[in-house]
């Protein structure tokens, strides 16, 4: 089954990371304040791009590094990478 890596950038201008197998249900919760504690007091303003991973591992992992980048890395990770 695939894992997803998904950016959102927030009403505040700030990028929350997750991972999730179904995308659009993972947004609609983030918009309905059922998502992650920082998207209830963040709440999202879109999806800025979405990467496939084959494995939750994978997709922990990626999430992982990705969280370890600063927010101009993160913009720059999705310039390069648009959502289509």
């Amino acid at each position: 089954m695939a894992w997803y890596l998904y950016l959102l950038e927030c009403r505040d201008g700030s990028i929350y990371t997750g991972i999730t197998v179904d995308v659009a249900a993972r947004y609609a919760a983030h918009a309905e304040g059922r998502g992650g504690r920082y998207t209830r007091s963040h709440p999202p303003l879109r999806l800025l791009t979405v990467v496939e991973y084959p494995d939750r591992s994978t997709a922990t992992k990626a999430e992982y590094r990705m969280k370890l980048l600063t927010a101009a890395d993160k913009r720059e990770f999705v310039r390069q990478r648009p959502l289509i």
